[in-house]
């Protein structure tokens, strides 16, 4: 179920006249596919519940898949944005780990309303159809950049390699992260993406085990 804070946010904006907000909307959403499914929600519901038509919903979603995979699509453009703007000076993995860590901004607070979207994106079959179209974006916002760097097409090997482990890693930390909720997601990243650049060196694994540790503990202290 979502959390008490989701709900009262949600709660208190029923019926609000148009003018209803992207977040508002998106967590009305939430709301009625965890009360009633997500294959009988439909997006009239969505939008009368909001108080607002269904041509507002469409403004901000193209779907009500959209809803679930909004967040996730804007990261692959953050990231891709920020790709673009990293001198030729910086390392490759160095860039992609900073692109990756900017672009993510969520704390323990945020895991309760994650797990609604990935048990929704787990469970129902028209959602899991659609995983890989948006992982795949993911990997190839990138893997394009890599090519860029080792002078390869995008589709070669190496680029898709970097890819493929980038975002096998992030996947890693997400899932760790999720499961613990004691720190920002973006120490997670951080902590696997710098182990992945340096090959898994056990010196580095260490170090950033220790720097995690050591936030999370920060972190619990009174």
């Amino acid at each position: 179920m979502l959390t008490g804070k989701t709900v009262d946010v949600v709660g208190s904006r029923r019926g609000r006249p148009p003018g209803t907000s992207r977040r508002e909307l998106e967590l009305i959403a939430l709301r009625l596919f965890t009360d009633h499914g997500f294959e009988s929600t439909t997006i009239e519901q969505i939008a009368a519940e909001a108080g607002v038509s269904k041509r507002t919903f469409f403004r901000y979603f193209s779907s009500k898949a959209g809803v679930l995979w909004s967040e996730f699509d804007s990261e692959v453009d953050t990231i891709r944005a920020a790709l673009a703007e990293v001198p030729a000076t910086v390392p490759m993995m160095d860039a992609i780990r900073r692109a990756v860590v900017t672009a993510n901004h969520y704390g323990p607070r945020d895991v309760p309303e994650l797990r609604i979207r990935m048990n929704l994106i787990s469970c129902v079959p028209a959602l899991q159809s659609s995983t890989a179209v948006h992982y795949d974006a993911w990997e190839r916002a990138i893997s394009d950049f890599a090519a860029t760097r080792v002078g390869q097409p995008a589709d070669s090997l190496y680029p898709l390699a970097v890819g493929r482990a980038t975002l096998a890693a992030c996947r890693a930390a997400y899932d760790r992260w999720s499961a613990r909720a004691d720190a920002d997601l973006t120490f997670y990243l951080d902590a696997a993406l710098a182990a992945l650049a340096a090959g898994f060196d056990p010196a580095v694994v260490r170090a950033s085990a220790q720097a995690l540790n050591e936030h999370v503990s920060a972190r619990a202290a009174p």
